[in-house]
């Protein structure tokens, strides 16, 4: 073999030896962990935002539900003026006077069978489920930010390896070039590697296209562009088996827990339902003074009534509310049934799905083995004449394909694991140790349970907590 074929396999050969430790990329001492990607999903989700809204709402639900409770007090103030006030012989006669009437009125229930008092604890249970459904959000929210950086590091690795690949043909390009130009080999084994060398810059090209799109993915989930990323983060601690797996979801995941709540609240508005259809006292009473504006004579009249109701025919609308409310109960345990189903389905598809990319990883770390050994062997069997520039394409083929599917196995597996904590709903800010203000969800309730008025102290509390949030 020639000079010039021996300087270009010894390029080749060089190439290749870092072609792995160059697909890590640069490491910098200020690049992003994972931990950094969670922590900027958690502080920018505006899906996170509304969805806290939607909780606040709920508890104001609560606060509505109290002051149904509560006695209701009224101020009126009334001007009238009589037109026609009599008749004589059957002729209408007037004595135009003007009334002023200011008064207060006050009303309290004294019992509905405790019709409102069970609303009010199904809309606990409804901000209880809301609470749950939040965290659903939150896990959401994160395992998109992970998967998006594992996403870009992948790619990250994918673009290095490309790049590498590149480099590593144009080398044995030219080491074909020069054997060519001094006779050792055909016109063909130059075409053969030019062709090599384009599909190389092709593939290159589209693994740059795909490093954007993880890259604005990355940015949308985050809420910021990707930096210099740390690379593969160290993987959470997974369940030992996927029983004490699917144990851990039952007993933690939001969504059963959300579906389990609703379920109360559905029973309690069923019951609130049937109580409507009984009896109902209220006591009510008023105090006013009328002022005659023509004479300037004032009285006085106070009033006290206890009411007792009872419906007797409403034209069905009660009974077919109280139908609907034992369907809307009825759906909920459906409910909640379809959630366990699905969460348990979801805790073994994730749990298989790690378990395959740990044995894809385990398999393609032999491959990479495997394919470099013989890509060194092709290549020096080259160097004796028995195997030609083809056969050596295509064993740097294959020593190439082996490091992809080895990123992505290794990627895989990252993605896996965050996705079985997310099925076991632990993937929360919480749980993982976020360094993160946690949303205290019972802040707002505890303000706002006991329907407190505008002008009491709570009610001030509550404008600075609104006011911190940004809503006032």
């Amino acid at each position: 073999m020639g000079k010039a074929a021996m300087t270009g396999i010894l390029r080749t050969a060089a190439l290749v030896g870092g072609l792995a430790l160059a697909a890590l990329g640069p490491r910098s001492a200020q690049a992003e962990n994972i931990v950094d990607a969670l922590i900027g999903a958690y502080n920018t989700s505006g899906l996170l935002e509304q969805n806290r809204a939607v909780l606040r709402a709920a508890d104001e639900d609560v606060a509505t539900a109290v002051a149904q409770l509560r006695p209701v007090i009224s101020w009126t103030t009334q001007v009238s003026r009589t037109l026609l006030n009599g008749t004589s012989n059957g002729v209408a006669f007037s004595n135009p006077s003007s009334d002023l009437f200011t008064g207060l009125s006050i009303s309290q229930l004294l019992y509905d069978g405790g019709a409102r008092a069970l609303s009010k604890q199904g809309a606990q249970e409804t901000v209880l489920a809301t609470r749950q459904q939040l965290l659903s959000i939150e896990q959401q929210i994160l395992f998109r930010a992970a998967s998006a950086y594992l996403n870009v590091v992948l790619q990250t690795e994918n673009v290095a390896l490309r790049q590498n690949n590149v480099r590593l043909l144009g080398e044995e390009l030219r080491a074909a070039q020069d054997r060519f130009d001094v006779g050792e080999v055909t016109r063909t084994d130059v075409a053969l590697a030019e062709a090599q060398l384009a599909a190389a810059r092709s593939g290159l090209s589209a693994a740059r296209g795909s490093l954007v799109s993880a890259q604005a993915e990355y940015a949308a989930a985050v809420g910021r562009k990707p930096g210099p990323l740390a690379g593969q983060p160290r993987l959470p601690k997974a369940a030992a088996s996927l029983g004490a797996a699917t144990d851990i979801a039952v007993r933690n995941h939001p969504a059963i827990l959300a579906a389990q709540h609703q379920v109360k609240a559905a029973e309690l508005v069923a019951q609130s339902q049937a109580k409507t259809m009984g009896p109902s006292a209220s006591l009510s009473g008023s105090f006013g003074l009328t002022d005659d504006m023509d004479s300037l004579d004032r009285s006085k009249n106070a009033t006290v009534s206890l009411t007792v109701t009872q419906p007797i025919y409403q034209g069905g609308a009660l009974s077919s509310q109280y139908r609907r409310a034992l369907a809307g109960r009825d759906a909920a345990k459906s409910s909640l049934l379809t959630a366990q189903q699905d969460v348990v389905q979801g805790v073994a598809n994730a749990f298989i799905r790690l378990e395959v990319a740990r044995a894809n990883l385990i398999s393609s770390a032999e491959q990479v083995r495997a394919a470099r050994v013989a890509f060194e062997g092709v290549r020096e069997e080259a160097t004796l004449g028995a195997r030609t520039t083809l056969d050596v394409l295509s064993a740097e083929q294959d020593l190439l394909d082996a490091q992809t599917n080895q990123i992505s196995a290794r990627s895989e597996e990252a993605v896996a694991s965050y996705q079985l904590l997310q099925a076991q709903g632990l993937l929360t800010a919480e749980r993982l140790g976020l360094a993160v203000q946690i949303y205290d969800p019972t802040l707002y309730y505890n303000l706002v349970k006991t329907a407190p008025s505008r002008l009491s102290k709570r009610s001030k509390d509550l404008d600075r907590v609104l006011k911190a949030l940004g809503k006032r």
